[in-house]
């Protein structure tokens, strides 16, 4: 290989490496805490919010969902299976489009959010949140949402898969 490899410049390199250091962080407290206020893991948390939270019917499109929580359809698939079985979700066809699932979520879904979103609020505010003031908390936002928005962009969501593949 001739030429210059790539670089990233010393002040890329430490935003890179803060970057994946705290989401590594964060991501363990928060998955403990899941663990063990509701016997869920940060996928299955991500799902019933999506649904509890963010739907207003309680219902989304299994492709929909997956997208959301940026998950493959195969694991989202299990991670809902998995949330049906414990009676936190339902999966049926979508009144739509028969092709396409609708997952809802329960009343013990609702339960189980509602039990462990407080605790999960606790630890976003002791891990990451405590450190910044609130203009650093709208800094960090504002540099965040145009990376997520490019990235989202020029990554494929699954729906997008799904329709250049058939």
């Amino acid at each position: 290989m001739t030429g210059q490899r790539p670089q990233l410049d010393p002040a890329q390199l430490r935003a890179y490496f803060a970057l994946m250091e705290v989401a590594g962080l964060l991501r363990h407290g928060v998955e403990q805490q899941l663990r063990e206020a509701g016997d869920l893991s940060y996928v299955q948390f991500h799902l019933l919010a999506q649904l509890g939270i963010d739907a207003p019917t309680g219902s989304r499109r299994m492709t929909d969902l997956a997208d959301g929580v940026v998950y493959s359809r195969s694991g989202l698939t299990y991670q809902a299976g998995l949330l049906e079985k414990a009676g936190l979700v339902e999966r049926g066809p979508s009144p739509d489009d028969e092709r396409s699932v609708m997952v809802t979520i329960t009343p013990a879904g609702r339960d189980r959010l509602a039990r462990v979103l407080p605790g999960h609020v606790e630890v976003l505010r002791a891990l990451f949140l405590a450190p910044l003031t609130p203009t650093d908390v709208d800094a960090l936002a504002a540099l965040l949402t145009p990376v997520r928005d490019h990235m989202r962009a020029t990554t494929q969501p699954s729906t997008a898969r799904r329709r250049r593949n058939t």
